[in-house]
């Protein structure tokens, strides 16, 4: 005669049951009536061989901008627009992305914009040459900024202590219109500005959007010069007209930074005067 299961037993397994289901989802294992939390899993190798040589592969990675920055500085003079031409124009219908991946590297390592602005021009014209040159660009201060900051932050904020803490909280309150203000008014280097601004805690996709932007009159302005002259060698149409405005647009693009500036000084002293002028208010009783 087979035992009959008391409402104990059965009130038992219920709960046993439930605690089994329930408890296995997050990450706990049962032993008889108990449960206890899993034991967490090993890294796997690949991660501890990360966080083992970690040190060792940012020095290498940083050792090879180095030597890229060092060669591109040593033959800059031998660069040559014709052979890059010669790249883009055998590349076909990847012609484009090519022209954007060597300007983006040639970014990273100091290469001089203004003649890969002025190619730019002259192989695709004043429209597309303009967004391709503003692509590369952006990549290229993208990946200068992501290096300097996960690179040599650390190191660099150790070095120089409270003096660059001071310079990067005056940017970070600034934020974006510390990157467009630069980036209209050329005060650094562009390059080495890339750097520079890796550095701070600026938000990236402010930095990515503000560069782009704000990038635009000078480049606009560089590929239509280097279209133009373009146009002069090979004898093309409504010379005069080109050159006009290639001149204008250089104009716009020297007087744009002088006319910010103004604009900031007279803000700034505006502020300051109605701050001054301002009375005290009391307190009512």
């Amino acid at each position: 005669m087979k035992n009959k299961e008391t409402p104990i037993k059965s009130l038992r397994s219920s709960i046993r049951a439930f605690l089994q289901v329930n408890l296995r989802g997050k990450g706990y294992q049962s032993t008889g009536d108990k449960a206890l939390p899993d034991r967490p899993s090993p890294d796997p190798p690949s991660h501890r061989f990360f966080q083992k040589h970690q040190s060792i592969m940012r020095m290498l990675l940083l050792a090879l901008i180095v030597a890229g920055i060092g060669a591109a500085i040593l033959y800059r003079e031998h660069f040559d627009a014709q052979l890059l031409a010669q790249w883009i124009e055998d590349a076909g219908a990847a012609g484009p992305l090519l022209f954007i991946l060597i300007y983006a590297a040639g970014t990273v390592v100091f290469l001089p914009g203004s003649v890969m602005t002025l190619a730019g021009g002259a192989l695709f014209g004043p429209v597309l040459g303009t967004l391709y040159n503003l692509i590369g660009a952006t990549i290229g201060a993208t990946l200068a900024f992501l290096l300097a900051r996960y690179l040599a932050s650390d190191w660099v904020e150790q070095k120089t202590g409270g003096r660059l803490n001071r310079l990067k909280e005056g940017v970070e309150q600034e934020g974006w219109r510390f990157v467009a203000f630069v980036r209209l008014v050329p005060l650094f280097p562009y390059n080495l500005l890339n750097y520079a601004l890796g550095l701070t805690r600026l938000r990236l996709t402010h930095y990515i959007i503000a560069s782009f932007l704000f990038m635009l009159p000078g480049a606009l302005a560089y590929t239509y010069l280097g279209y133009a002259g373009r146009e002069a060698i090979t004898g093309g149409e409504g010379l005069i007209q080109k050159g006009l405005l290639a001149l204008a647009l250089l104009a716009m693009a020297a007087f744009l930074p002088r006319m910010i500036n103004m604009w900031r000084h007279s803000h700034v002293d505006k502020e300051q005067h109605n701050s001054t002028n301002r009375k005290p208010t009391g307190i009512k009783r």
